[in-house]
């Protein structure tokens, strides 16, 4: 009896060492807040969704987009960096997080863009929306505008500094795309929001960002609180030459927005790899077709590195290429002509979207070719 046991025991042993009982499955990853985002800064691959599109006060993260206006009129060359401006009574009069300004005072347009970032001066707002455009309210209406410009579709701004006001609203994918738009396109943003601390009037304030020297690779970007939309935080941190942008909003408080920040930005450096799919110049697929083409189809290729984060442990070689070609495209074709989406699949999901383009040029066939062309397609219709 005593042998038959041991033998079972050893059968049983060795089935479990063949085929391992399967773990359970892991908990679904969640963040403690209303609505939260992850997003891989040069793909801008979504990498965690939690609400993404639902529109909720944004406090303060509204500043994100009067930066970005300031930052293209200096880039535009409309405004300097070093340029005066004149503290008007409305911006003095302004509450909530400021640095001081005293009516008529004279400021340089970089003082107060380091107000809003470092302090989040909502009397610098104000200086600055008057200066750019002569009234927050057409400066407002220029922040829509940039808003539908940009694909922000679920957002609408009413002031320029985040203050609670009915209409005032932003998701938490519209501030990704923001973040990440500022991030590529105004890199200096990032030295204004990584300042540590800021002096003016002799009034010594320190950045509101709890991630800055706690997050490994942590320098931006921008917080927010009012009673109305919580604790609100976009997080952004580079780790092995991969950023991150985070963005949680209507946490319960400032612990739980540091905490579901750093678990946030925690789980995409931990759980993710950036892979090149191709690199720029390669030749993607089999070419697309060219009516007319000395060639029928011509080669294509993306602009840039197509690249994607992918769960650790998979390879490019598990992703799926679907290339959707243009309805027509006539010859001739140059070089760089916009010719094609590549459209990247990991198990069904879409992973990101890229714009292919035409690798050569392409002449047109002449006329005896074309004409050629023409009876055989004649001829296959017929038979």
């Amino acid at each position: 009896m005593l042998k038959k046991i041991v033998s079972t025991l050893l059968l049983l042993s060795l089935f479990f060492s063949i085929f391992p009982v399967s773990a359970a499955p892991a908990a679904v990853f969640d963040v403690a807040a209303g609505s939260a985002v992850l997003v891989e800064a040069s793909t801008g691959q979504l990498l965690f969704d939690k609400g993404a599109d639902i529109p909720l006060p944004p406090a303060s993260i509204t500043k994100l987009m009067t930066l970005l206006l300031a930052l293209e009129a200096v880039e535009k060359g409309q405004v300097a960096w070093d340029e005066p401006v004149i503290v008007s009574e409305r911006a003095w009069r302004m509450g909530g997080s400021e640095m001081f300004l005293k009516i008529g005072q004279e400021v340089t347009f970089g003082d107060l863009l380091t107000g809003i970032s470092v302090v989040s001066a909502n009397d610098a707002c104000i200086a600055v929306a008057e200066h750019l455009a002569g009234s927050e309210e057409i400066f407002v209406q220029r922040m829509n505008k940039r808003a539908a410009e940009l694909g922000l579709t679920h957002s609408s701004f009413v002031n320029s500094s985040g203050i609670p006001a009915a209409g005032h609203q932003m998701s938490a994918r519209d501030i990704a795309l923001l973040s990440r738009h500022l991030v590529q396109k105004h890199p200096k943003v990032l030295e204004l929001y990584a300042k540590r601390e800021f002096t003016f009037n002799d009034i010594r304030q320190f950045n509101r960002n709890p991630l800055l020297a706690r997050f490994p690779g942590a320098d931006g970007l921008k917080t927010g609180w009012t009673d109305e939309a919580g604790y609100c935080l976009v997080g952004t941190a580079v780790q092995d030459g991969i950023r991150l942008i985070s963005v949680v909003l209507n946490t319960a408080g400032e612990q739980e927005r540091l905490t579901a920040t750093q678990k946030l930005l925690n789980y995409g450096f931990r759980n993710f790899e950036l892979h090149t799919v191709a690199a720029a110049g390669d030749h993607i697929g089999e070419g697309v077709l060219v009516r007319d083409g000395r060639k029928l189809r011509a080669p294509v290729t993306g602009k840039e590195d197509i690249r994607v984060m992918l769960p650790a442990g998979r390879q490019p070689a598990d992703l799926q290429l679907l290339i959707a070609e243009p309805a027509d495209l006539p010859a001739p074709v140059t070089a760089g002509t916009s010719a094609a989406t590549l459209e990247v699949r990991l198990d069904g999901i879409t992973l990101t979207t890229a714009e292919l383009v035409t690798a050569e040029d392409i002449s047109r066939a002449n006329l005896v070719v074309r004409l050629f062309r023409a009876i055989s397609r004649l001829f296959l219709n017929l038979f």
